[in-house]
């Protein structure tokens, strides 16, 4: 007699551990589910079997191949598109040419098949069910028989006041192949819902067969894992695969168990698994094959599939971990987590119970895991990196995290006080912004809302408003598909490391304030905040020298919320404006680079058309400048730096000037001209808008394009480095062409490269020890002072796992050429 095994099935309800394979190829004590089932068959005699596929059918087939290695025949029948239980034998009726047996490769049992038959044959029946009985029927389609097995009502998942009989179907069917008539060609059709009530109505013999025996069907995860445990504790007649020692512990060939390590059976290992002293595997753990478990573990009822590492302390309880992961040292996984195929974790990571962290994902060093990652690109040991909180919208940044952040931040604020919000003109941060709204209102906090507004304006307004902080939300920069989220404090800089690491720990451990229904907060639209922000820059300015000058400058506002502000501050101070993209535009709220080199040649083109005294393009944000000069040359960023340094100091500005550790040395010396001292920071943005408060800083800059004039505001503002600009120049005297030329040279050079998390602690150690301290600076990263015209910082990028070398020398061949040595050195370090 043929068999049919339904193999189609994707098993939606069990992913991750489905999402790249079918369900019947789901290890059951490191076997697909479907071997058991082949070899259950080939036990009863049945030889040539039919696998219907139709999800990853290639997986499939090519494990069993041709079935002789089991003893068996195997033919294969792929279905293209679903035609369900009864539509995938008829694909294969062709093969059906006497009674044969149906069966499901993705459930677990050991009945009896010959039973079956017989039962099938003394009835003369075209159509036998075999039943079992459940104490929880409810779940399952019940069928209703008479004493003598005939088949007299189907119940599909009744409720428990339909429940006439606790006989379920298995799904294990004999049939004659002229059933197969009834059914349609190409079309979706079931047994039990489509089919058998047919053949029933019309009077056929249909029989039930309760049998005797173990059946499960491996729906969802507790099912799978009580499989598991099923096997174990002998209840179902399928030896686990190995050599059986005492204790029911089955362990596979090459198996490595040293001394000090701890087994309580049953456990079953895999062939050349590895498991070190001070591990504790518990009951009903089951590790496949190459499997390797570090010292001091503790596995207790966990599944882990081939290839998996489980480093030096982790904590498994409950949990399912998918073939070729890594978990790297002290994770721990609580009840009910699944981590797909091939995932990283990385040291010290908490994953609360139930979260399901899907294939292919990473999930940072330190993270705590309170939700599925499912679409996200990774886990995060910490929400905030160099750009804030950032990532591609509704995958990494959703409006159900972008709520549950708000809330985090509303937390830590005083119940009743207000925050600043603003976005972009696109659609996404609009959609971000309003689920950040709800978040503070939820958590007792009142929004005064921009709606569209530049970022230097929600600044502005923090004290205005006399606000606690402010929230700015964008299209990423030169990235359509990624959203910002970024947050300020009270004084309208970017929030401190320490209050970032507040906001995570009210996020990751979910211990939200949720105000009262009279407590929930308002939301507000504050008027003229536009003009105050005008009335406040204007007020920095010398208004008659500029109306005197009567500038010509050409401005590309790149469909930016700045159009709704700088045209009436160049007509109040008299420049004539030639103003290009000047309206807002949800579609085109970023460009990449290929866009923006267009736009600045166009820029460029104008400037010198229009004999303009100045070219400026502000991004979208309002915070950023990338300036021309009056013969249409681009002014590279740090050269624009130096620029505004001996502007200002120049024009008589005194005091200190802020920059990071990567800019040029030649800020010192242009500075120093006029007895200005320079002060040093780190490369973030919060740290040099932090250090730009202090009372004697009269200037910041970042080799960005972001300029701070702190005597107005203390963050990057286009806006006000283009007026300041101006009026700057209003005082030289001297084209802006003149001034650049008069700029001493600069050969900086800088290139990324790869390092992993676990190697730049590392490296950063080694290059210290190798260097020694004379001849460091370790304000950000390791910045090694070779001689008085070369340095060469080494800084670990905080979101990838990489370095930047930024290299300053006389010569561009000299700055490489250090750049490749010092990589070259990092090679030598990670490789030992």
């Amino acid at each position: 007699m043929k068999a049919v095994i339904m193999a189609g099935g994707q098993g939606t309800r069990l992913r991750p551990l489905t999402s790249n394979q079918p369900k019947p190829m789901l290890p059951v004590v490191n076997r697909p589910m479907m071997e058991h089932i082949v070899k259950l068959l080939t036990r009863y005699g049945f030889v040539d079997m039919i696998a219907t596929l139709q999800f990853l059918p290639s997986l499939i087939s090519n494990y069993f191949g041709d079935g002789s290695e089991w003893g068996a025949n195997m033919l294969y029948s792929t279905e293209f598109m679903p035609l369900g239980t009864a539509g995938s034998v008829k694909n294969s009726s062709h093969f059906l040419d006497d009674t044969f047996l149906v069966i499901s490769g993705d459930a677990l049992t050991d009945i009896d098949l010959t039973k079956v038959v017989d039962f099938h044959r003394r009835n003369n029946s075209v159509a036998t069910l075999t039943l079992i009985r459940a104490e929880n029927p409810l779940e399952f389609g019940i069928v209703v028989t008479d004493a003598e097995g005939h088949i007299e009502r189907f119940l599909e998942k009744p409720n428990w006041g339909q429940v006439f009989s606790d006989t379920i179907n298995t799904g294990i069917y004999v049939l004659e192949p002229e059933v197969l008539d009834h059914v349609p060609e190409g079309e979706s059709f079931d047994f039990s819902k489509d089919l058998f009530p047919y053949l029933l109505r019309e009077g056929y013999p249909l029989f039930g067969y309760v049998a005797d025996g173990y059946w499960c069907d491996i729906g969802n995860f507790e099912q799978y894992t009580a499989a598991h445990k099923d096997i174990l504790d002998r209840k179902v007649d399928i030896d686990p695969p190995g050599f059986r020692m005492s204790e029911n512990i089955w362990v596979g060939e090459g198996v490595d168990i040293e001394d000090g390590a701890e087994l309580r059976g049953p456990v079953v290992l895999g062939d050349h698994c590895k498991v070190e002293k001070g591990t504790v595997l518990r009951e009903y753990s089951v590790l496949g094959h190459n499997v390797v478990v570090k010292q001091d573990a503790f596995i207790h009822r966990a599944i882990i599939y081939d290839n998996s590492y489980i480093g030096t302390g982790c904590h498994l309880r409950g949990c399912v971990v998918a073939k070729n992961c890594d978990l790297k040292g002290n994770i721990r996984l609580e009840e009910g987590v699944v981590v797909g195929d091939e995932c990283l974790i990385g040291e010290n990571v908490l994953v609360n119970h139930d979260v399901k962290i899907y294939p292919f994902k990473t999930v940072e060093t330190g993270a705590t895991v309170n939700t599925s990652i499912i679409w996200e690109s990774k886990g995060l040991r910490t929400l905030f990196g160099k750009k804030a909180i950032s990532g591609i919208m509704n995958i990494d940044v959703t409006p159900e995290q972008a709520l549950r952040i708000a809330m985090a931040y509303g937390s830590t604020l005083p119940m009743d006080s207000t925050v600043v919000t603003s976005r972009d003109a696109s659609r996404s941060a609009r959609t971000i912004k309003r689920a950040v709204i709800t978040g503070f209102n939820a958590s007792g906090v009142n929004v005064s809302d921009l709606e569209v507004s530049p970022s230097p304006v929600n600044r502005f307004a923090i004290g205005t408003e006399r606000a606690m902080g402010g929230v700015d939300v964008r299209i990423s920069a030169f990235d359509p598909q990624s959203i910002e989220i970024r947050f300020f404090d009270e004084q309208g800089v970017d929030i401190s490391e320490a209050k970032q690491r507040d906001i995570e720990k009210v996020f990751f451990q979910a211990s939200f304030r949720r105000a009262f229904v009279e407590e929930i907060g308002a939301i507000l639209f504050p008027p003229r905040v536009l003009e105050m922000y005008s009335n406040s820059l204007l007020a920095e300015l010398d208004m008659e020298r500029l109306r005197q000058k009567h500038f010509r400058v050409v401005v590309d506002y790149a469909f930016g919320s700045t159009s709704l502000i700088m045209p009436s501050i160049f007509g109040k101070i008299g420049c004539e404006a030639l103003s290009l993209n000047s309206f807002t535009d949800e579609k085109k709220v970023t460009m990449n680079q290929e866009e923006l080199n267009a736009a600045l040649r166009n820029l460029s083109q104008l400037v010198k058309s229009s004999e303009a005294e100045l070219g400026v393009l502000m991004d979208n944000a309002g915070e950023r400048l990338y300036l021309l000069d009056d013969q249409g040359r681009q002014i590279h960023p740090q050269a624009a730096l130096l620029l505004f340094v001996k502007l200002l100091s120049e024009t008589g500005r005194r005091g200190k000037i802020a920059v990071p550790v990567s800019i040029t040395s030649h800020v010192e010396r242009t500075a120093g001209e006029y007895g200005n001292e320079v002060v040093r920071t780190k490369v973030s943005r919060s740290d040099l808008m932090k250090a730009s408060l202090s009372e004697d800083v009269i200037f910041a800059g970042a080799g960005s394009g972001g300029f701070i004039f702190p005597y107005f505001l203390p963050t990057y503002d286009a806006m006000a480095s283009t007026a300041i600009l101006l009026d700057s120049l209003s005082l030289a005297g001297r084209p802006l062409s003149e001034l650049v030329d008069g700029l001493p040279p600069m050969h900086l050079l800088s290139e990324e490269i790869p390092a992993s998390w676990d190697h730049k602690g590392l490296i950063m150690r080694r290059l210290v020890e190798e260097v020694g301290e004379g001849r460091l600076e370790l304000i950000d990263g390791v910045k090694v002072l070779l001689d008085e015209s070369a340095w060469i910082l080494v800084l670990p990028d905080p979101d990838e796992p990489s370095l930047h070398l930024i290299c300053e020398a006389e010569d561009d061949t000299r700055a490489a050429r250090i750049i490749g040595e010092y990589a070259k050195k990092i090679v030598d370090i990670v490789s030992g």
